[in-house]
C-alpha cells in the first residue's frame, strides 16, 4: 500500500491511497477460496465446487464485497499508521480500477484538534445550597387544598373575574353551521383555565348571571381537528351561574385524598420533592457557571464539517419551534434569518468545543460509565413510555447509535464531576427565588464577571436564543 499526503491545511488533511492488483487479487482468492468451503451447486458435492466455476458466478459480487473491505480497511490502517484521529467519517472516493488492475482512492478527514486543558483547580466557581423554604411549601399546601376544593354558588351579582367556574351553555358554529363538539349545556368552565380555544375564556370575564354574550374566536391552525383549523368561529354562550373555588382544610383528610397517610406525611412528600428539584437548580447552574468558564479558557480549532452538523441541528429545532409557534398564534420576528444563525452559529461553536473538551478530558483520565449507569438510564427511558417499555428497550439494544446518544449525556456529567471534583468551589446559601433569579438571569444571556481559569469567552449573551433553540447545558 502507497499513501501519499496531498493536502494539509488546518485540521484537514487529504490522502492519495494505491493498492497493488497482485494485493487485490489475492484477497479476492481468499475470499472465494472461504465460499467454496460451504458453496453447493448443481453437479458437485457440498464444499468441492472448484474456485474457477465461483468466480465466474459470484465473481463481481466477491469483487465488490473486497473493493469494499479493502477501502475500508487500508484507510483506517493509513490513519492509524500516521497518528491521526478522525473527528467524523472519512470522506473516500475511489479515483480509478479495472477488473485485473491496481486501486487507487483518496481519503479526505478532518482531525481532532490537539486540546490542552487548563489546571482545572484554578477555576473558581460558587455552589449554591438551597435553604429550607417553609414560604414555597405552604404555597404548594395551599395549591393542592384548591385542587381538592369544592365549587360553592356566588350570591353576589357581580361580574366575573379570572379564576370564577361559571357554568354555561353554548352553541358554536363556524360559516353559519353547527360543528361536532361545539354544544354544551351546564358546562364548568374555569376562567383562566386555557381549556378553550384561546380568546374564549377572556371575553367571559366582566359578565354577569345572566348574561347572553356571542363570543369570537379563531381555531389555531394546529387545531386538531382538520376541517376546523384556522376557521373563524362563534359561540353563543349563556351565562347561568357563577361559582368560586372553596380550597379544602390543610389536614389529615386532604392528605388522605392524595394518597398520604397524614398531613406530616405529605408535607414531608412536598419538602422531598422541593430539596430534589432545588439541588437540581444548583446543580446546572453550577455546571453553566463550570461550562462558562471551560469556554472562556480554551480556544482551539474545531473542525469544520462537526461545526456544520451542530449548527444544521440547531437551526432544524428552531425552525420547527417557529413554526409550533407561528400555528399558535405565538412569538414575533425581533431579528432577522441572518441574525439568528449569526447568534447560532456561535452556539454551535460553543457546543462543540466545550463537547470536543470534555472528550478529551474523559479519554485523557479514562473516565468510564459503568454497564449499571446505562441499564438504569435505559430503564428510565422506558418508563417513559407506558405500555412500550419492551419495545423501547429492543430499540436501543438493537440501535447502537440511539444507545450511544442515550449513555452521551451519563459520560458527560462524569467527566464534569471529575472536573468539579478539582476546581475551587465555595459554597452559598440560597433561597428558592435566588436560584430562580439566577438561571432567569442565565436564560436572559446576562453578562457574567471576566472568566478565572484565563482567556475570552465566545459564547455570551445568546443563552436565550440558545434556549429556544434547542436545551442543552452547553
Amino acid at each position: 500500500m502507497q499513501v501519499t499526503e496531498t493536502k494539509s491545511e488546518g485540521l484537514s488533511r487529504e490522502f492519495k491511497v494505491a493498492l497493488p492488483a497482485n494485493e487485490i487479487e489475492e484477497k479476492i482468492s481468499h475470499r472465494l477460496k472461504e465460499l467454496a468451503r460451504t458453496a453447493q451447486m448443481p453437479g458437485f458435492r457440498p464444499g468441492k465446487v472448484p474456485v474457477s466455476v465461483l468466480r465466474k458466478k459470484y465473481g463481481p459480487s466477491v469483487l465488490g464485497e473486497v473493493l469494499e473491505r479493502a477501502v475500508n480497511d487500508s484507510s483506517q490502517q493509513a490513519l492509524a499508521e500516521k497518528g491521526l484521529r478522525p473527528a467524523m467519517q472519512p470522506q473516500i472516493e475511489i479515483t480509478s480500477f479495472e477488473d485485473g488492475g491496481d486501486l487507487e482512492y483518496t481519503i479526505g478527514v478532518e482531525l481532532l484538534p490537539e486540546i490542552k486543558p487548563v489546571d482545572f483547580s484554578k477555576i473558581k466557581l460558587e455552589r449554591l445550597i438551597p435553604k429550607t423554604d417553609d414560604a414555597a411549601m405552604e404555597k404548594t399546601l395551599a395549591d393542592i387544598a384548591a385542587a381538592q376544593g369544592d365549587s360553592a354558588a356566588i350570591k353576589d351579582d357581580r361580574e366575573t373575574k379570572t379564576g370564577d367556574v361559571l357554568v354555561i351553555d353554548f352553541l358554536g358554529q363556524v360559516g353559519g353551521e353547527e360543528f361536532a363538539g361545539g354544544k354544551a349545556e351546564g358546562y364548568e368552565l374555569t376562567l383562566g383555565s386555557g381549556t378553550f380555544i384561546p380568546g374564549f375564556e377572556e371575553q367571559l370575564i366582566g359578565v354577569k348571571v345572566g348574561d347572553k354574550i356571542e363570543v369570537k374566536v379563531k381555531f389555531p391552525d394546529s387545531y386538531g381537528a382538520a376541517e376546523l383549523s384556522g376557521k373563524d368561529a362563534v359561540f353563543d354562550v349563556t351565562v347561568n351561574e357563577l361559582k368560586e373555588t372553596v380550597p379544602s382544610a390543610i389536614d389529615d383528610e386532604l392528605a388522605k385524598k392524595v394518597g398520604m397517610e397524614n398531613l406530616e406525611a405529605l408535607k414531608k412528600s412536598i419538602r422531598e420533592e422541593q430539596e430534589s428539584k432545588f439541588n437540581e437548580m444548583s446543580r446546572m447552574i453550577l455546571k453553566r457557571a463550570l461550562l462558562d468558564e471551560l469556554s472562556a479558557a480554551h480556544d482551539f480549532e474545531i473542525p469544520e464539517k462537526l461545526l456544520d452538523r451542530e449548527f444544521d441541528t440547531i437551526w432544524k429545532q428552531f425552525e420547527e419551534q417557529r413554526k409550533k409557534d407561528k400555528d399558535a398564534g405565538q412569538g414575533s420576528e425581533e431579528k432577522t434569518d441572518d441574525e439568528h444563525k449569526k447568534d447560532f452559529r456561535e452556539i454551535a461553536e460553543r457546543r462543540v468545543r466545550l463537547g470536543l473538551l470534555l472528550s478529551e478530558v474523559g479519554r485523557a483520565n479514562n473516565v468510564q460509565i459503568s454497564q449499571e449507569d446505562v441499564n438504569s438510564q435505559l430503564m428510565a427511558e422506558a418508563r417513559r413510555h407506558p405500555g412500550r417499555e419492551k419495545e423501547v428497550m429492543e430499540h436501543y439494544k438493537n440501535n447502537p447509535e440511539a444507545m450511544e446518544e442515550l449513555s452521551a449525556p451519563l459520560y458527560e456529567e462524569k467527566v464534569v464531576n471529575f472536573i468539579l471534583e478539582q476546581a475551587s468551589i465555595t459554597e452559598k446559601t440560597a433561597t428558592k427565588d435566588e436560584l430562580i433569579k439566577t438561571m432567569e438571569d442565565e436564560a436572559a444571556g446576562k453578562p457574567k464577571a471576566k472568566a478565572k481559569a484565563g482567556g475570552k469567552s465566545k459564547a455570551k449573551g445568546k443563552a436565550a436564543a440558545e434556549k429556544k433553540a434547542a436545551k442543552k447545558d452547553k
